[in-house]
């Protein structure tokens, strides 16, 4: 890279002058193996760029550090849709799954949610084997210490409404070593300046047993990053053969169990699936971590307590926030060929005879042993306000951000953003090509316009209540909202697109049936059906919106028209929800293109918000940080009035007549 500068750890801009001839060079570099690493490096590959994946040891790639479990409620279709882009996550859970359940199963379909518990082992070995089977992909083990820069700005000189100076070309690893790429996408995770506490003990590390990465925050700190600080945690695991499940409550798997992903019509081990149970905490319980609450972290987000997540705080915080009551914990099995159990709900921080004590009040546990601790994690993050909709860094051209770093929880939130910024890596390098879905097309739209049009301020997880349209965006659409995109830019391959289009033939030849068996009133109630006498003709699918109707009943009926759709489970349910929920659905779809309509309304990205007259500070403020897109995501960023709304499309459809 001629004329190149490396921010370097031990200047404040250090310039090099060195040539490339010797040095390896890809089209993308994919920096950690995490679920966004992972899903990001695997986009990448898919779309045809030449991808390296950087991380520190190979044989993490794909593990579970918390939770070994995918999807629940909004997390389940965060996964559905990834897999619908061809993403790595659904795959490997149906090969490593142990149990399958679609959460809120008596609520209606909007918020139903695919989850399943995992063997960690056959997960991280189905992440990896993926990985190992994708084209154009190749993986390194090393520690990125400094990214490599085409005409740097510093940070007091870079004036992003004018596009950003800095181009990204390449990475410096640890030892020295240089590699070169157009593209690179930071999956840090928790391991920008990890710092582990346990107690009062603490020391810098990712997740237990790997170190922190302390190069890249001063990188991106001194570029001019805003950087802050966020906490999680993980509870201690327990060895299986000292729990005592008499008289615990059993949670069995869905039979049969669902899939996560299309392209598979069920799941490696359907036939062995394994129970959770269900305990709860005590008084008892709760009296051992208040006592010894003076003996928690010291932590340096949250005031002193840590920024965690809100929706999944550690048992420290619920007990302190909601006194008096119990709290619920599952016991979730780790896999095949291991004892280890997994306790939901209790991540914790104390010291660790502490965290015994506390288990041990707990029923069914009162003679259980660890095998690990729990413990907390902070770690910095960027503000994703500095990102664009691709997930691109507005201040340097070719750097992405996924995952952690961009200030949210969660391996399915991860994930999302990984595949999301290796496609729109890789579809950099053709003019006018990028992947950006609006929020009324997907989860993954909801959960990046929510990134970088509000920022943060505490852990971002994905539930269904963020989404507007949500009884369009279910779990079992997720194909037909994105395959066929996804096969268009690349990222969706002949195999999963020929499948698509198979289920999508036999739902529409189902509908069809549905639409077109039409009775009159008088003849729905010769069949016996309570129908009003209305004169009014209606369709089969209009017919199962009565309470009493279903496919089974209509089935029965005229096995000839219907039966053939009641023995596919998939489409039945697909067809059903259509039906049932037409109305409403047809509803939603004009709220979607009225939404569309409005986020099709393009801002200049060069607008000085400083000289509008009629915007407040605050408003000049926010609009010059976040620098929306288009004026639905100006109307989403808080302290926008309707006001201003209007008078920024007046002036945007100005600034166009002035240039036509």
């Amino acid at each position: 890279v001629s004329n190149s500068r490396a921010i370097c750890k031990h200047s404040t801009i250090f310039e090099r002058c060195f040539s490339t001839q010797h040095n390896p060079s890809y089209d993308c570099i994919v920096i950690g193996g995490g679920h966004a690493g992972t899903e990001a490096c695997a986009a990448s590959a898919r779309v045809g760029a030449t991808t390296l994946l950087i991380t520190q040891k190979k044989d993490t790639i794909g593990v579970m550090s918390c939770n070994p479990s995918i999807g629940g409620i909004g997390k389940g279709n965060l996964v559905r849709e990834l897999d619908a882009l061809g993403g790595v996550m659904g795959r490997a859970t149906d090969e490593a799954g142990v149990q399958f359940r679609i959460l809120n199963k008596s609520k209606g379909p909007a918020v139903h949610g695919p989850r399943a518990q995992a063997d960690r082992t056959l997960y991280k070995a189905a992440v990896q084997n993926i990985l190992h089977e994708t084209p154009n992909l190749t993986i390194i083990e090393g520690s990125v210490e400094d990214l490599i820069l085409e005409n740097p700005t510093t940070p007091n000189d870079s004036n992003e409404s004018e596009g950003p100076k800095a181009k990204v070309a390449g990475v410096i690893l640890n030892d020295g070593k240089i590699i070169n790429a157009q593209k690179v996408i930071l999956t840090t995770g928790t391991f920008l300046s990890g710092l582990i506490h346990i107690g009062l003990t603490t020391f810098p590390a990712g997740r237990i047993g790997d170190d922190a990465s302390y190069g890249l925050s001063k990188t991106l700190s001194r570029f001019g990053f805003s950087l802050s600080r966020l906490k999680t945690g993980t509870p201690p695991r327990l060895d299986g053969k000292t729990i005592n499940y008499k008289n615990l409550e059993e949670q069995l798997g869905d039979n049969p169990p669902v899939p996560f992903s299309f392209i598979n019509k069920t799941v490696k081990n359907s036939d062995k699936q394994l129970s959770c149970f269900s305990t709860r905490t005590t008084t008892e319980s709760h009296k051992v971590i208040l006592d010894n609450l003076h003996l928690g972290p010291r932590l340096e987000s949250g005031g002193g307590k840590g920024l965690g997540p809100r929706y999944c705080p550690s048992i420290e915080t619920k007990i302190e926030r909601f006194p008096g009551r119990t709290h619920q914990i599952w016991l979730e099995p780790e896999g095949y060929d291991t004892d280890v159990v997994y306790p939901n709900g209790i991540s914790m921080a104390l010291p660790e005879n502490v965290q015994l004590q506390f288990l041990k009040t707990i029923p069914g546990l009162e003679n259980v042993q660890m095998t690990k601790h729990g413990y907390a994690v902070e770690y910095d993050f960027v503000d994703p306000r500095e990102l664009k909709h691709t997930l691109e860094t507005k201040k340097v051209s070719g750097l992405y951000f996924a995952g952690q770093i961009n200030g949210t929880t969660g391996y399915e939130e991860a994930a999302a953003q990984g595949t999301i910024a290796g496609v729109n890596a890789a579809l950099s390098f053709e003019k006018d090509k990028r992947l950006v879905i609006d929020r009324a097309d997907a989860y993954i739209g909801v959960l990046i316009d929510d990134l970088v049009t509000l920022g943060v301020t505490e852990p971002y997880r994905m539930f269904t209540s963020r989404a507007e349209y949500r009884l369009t965006l279910r779990s079992n659409n997720a194909d037909f909202r994105l395959t066929q995109k996804g096969y268009e830019l690349g990222c969706v391959d002949e195999h999963r697109m020929k499948i698509f289009k198979e289920r999508k033939e036999k739902i529409e030849r189902a509908m069809k049936t549905m639409e077109e068996f039409v009775l009159s009133p008088n003849e729905w109630q010769k069949n016996g059906f309570a129908v009003s006498q209305d004169g009014v003709r209606r369709s089969a699918g209009i017919m199962l919106n009565h309470p009493d109707v279903n496919m089974s009943v209509l089935a029965q009926k005229w096995p000839d028209t219907f039966q053939h759709i009641l023995d596919d489970p998939e489409t039945c349910e697909f067809v059903e929800t259509e039906c049932v929920y037409s109305a409403h659905i047809d509803r939603q779809k004009l709220d979607v293109e009225a939404f569309k309509r409005r986020e099709n309304a393009s801002l200049p990205s060069n607008i000085d918000y400083w000289s509008l007259p009629f915007l407040s500070t605050e408003e000049k403020q926010k609009l010059t940080k976040i620098r929306p897109a288009t004026l639905g995501a100006a109307s989403r960023i808080p302290g926008v009035t309707p006001a201003t709304l209007i008078y920024l499309m007046k002036h945007s459809y100005t600034k166009k007549d002035d240039t036509n």
